[in-house]
């Protein structure tokens, strides 16, 4: 056989082997390990006041790490003080009047009222005899001896006399009685309606600062110290930080290779060599970008579901929307039997 000819064949021969096992090292020693690619979730947040009003201080900028909790701007809250103020003032008040209800009128009090109970019965008594003594006058001259305009005047100064009598004797008497349960029963219930009044200011005050509600960092800052905001319009853009997952998706052919709990590791093109640790958290039962027609087993592994991986980045190499790679050591072909 010709030389060149035999040579031919080795070489030939020499490649095959060469690639048997170059596919054997790719599919065989790589079985058991599943590599997808995917992006670092972002999850937004827009924060808002539930108040309106002027925005008194900005504390955070574009780039900034938060924490849950933390307040990151304020609104002007003057009005809402004073009318605090206000409510406070309305309450103590009501809580006197409560406590006096209950306690009663004090000995010195009643005695008070009982003096002013006889110098009015004392006034009462003098105007009557001026009345009876100008109404002789009168009757005894034919009206000549006293002027309309007298009589007029003390007919007018007795009953003041008398309506005054009847107001000290009726103060006497409810201070000697004690208050009616039902008058005592509509205070208290003033009390707590002013309460309420009260409480809801704290509420509207507290609401004037906005806190972050979750560990993130800030996305987009939107409005600026001296604006008038109102509810819900958002002040600023949060990035959730915290937890970080992966979002990738996972074809129906390796579908029965990966369940929840699974570990996992993700690596992205910028730290190649720092792989950052996670789980699957969730796979989703709904497959995706499925074909019109479904028809051939071929096109079937075309369907994909989509999957999150759960990772710990303390060190933050993570970015938002960043491509990375998560590798899943799945289980041997073999393990099952």
């Amino acid at each position: 056989m010709n030389k060149k000819v035999i040579a031919g064949l080795v070489l030939i021969v020499l490649a095959a082997v060469i690639v048997a096992v170059w596919l054997s090292n790719r599919h065989g020693g790589d079985r058991n390990q599943l590599t997808l690619q995917g992006n670092v979730d972002i999850r937004q947040v827009s924060l808002a006041f539930e108040e309106s009003g002027r925005i008194s201080t900005l504390s955070v900028d574009e780039g900034d790490k938060i924490s849950a909790g933390q307040i990151v701007a304020r609104l002007d809250s003057q009005a809402l003080q004073i009318q605090l103020k206000q409510a406070q003032a309305r309450l103590d008040a009501e809580k006197q009047t409560v406590r006096e209800q209950q306690s009663g009128a004090r000995p010195e009090e009643i005695m008070q009222a009982k003096a002013q109970l006889a110098s009015a019965l004392a006034q009462q008594t003098k105007a009557k005899a001026d009345l009876t003594r100008i109404q002789h006058i009168s009757l005894n001259t034919k009206g000549k001896g006293i002027s309309q305009q007298e009589l007029d005047t003390t007919k007018n100064n007795f009953s003041m006399a008398q309506a005054s009598v009847n107001e000290r004797r009726a103060s006497l008497e409810l201070m000697l009685k004690g208050v009616r349960t039902e008058q005592r029963e509509a205070t208290v219930a003033q009390v707590k309606a002013l309460e309420a009044d009260l409480e809801l200011l704290q509420y509207r005050i507290s609401q004037t600062e906005l806190r972050a509600p979750v560990n993130a960092l800030v996305r987009a800052r939107l409005q600026e110290p001296g604006d008038m905001t109102s509810a819900q319009k958002a002040v600023y853009t949060l990035a959730i930080s915290d937890p970080k997952w992966v979002r990738v998706w996972v074809s129906e052919s390796d579908l029965g290779r990966v369940k929840s709990g699974m570990n996992a590791s993700v690596t992205t093109d910028s730290f190649p060599d720092k792989p950052v640790s996670g789980k699957i958290g969730y796979i989703s039962s709904v497959a995706e970008f499925t074909p019109k027609s479904v028809q051939t087993e071929e096109l079937r592994t075309n369907l994909v579901y989509e999957m999150r991986i759960i990772v710990n980045d303390p060190d933050n190499v993570l970015r938002m929307g960043q491509p990375a790679t998560v590798t899943i050591q799945t289980p041997s072909v073999n393990s099952g039997k």
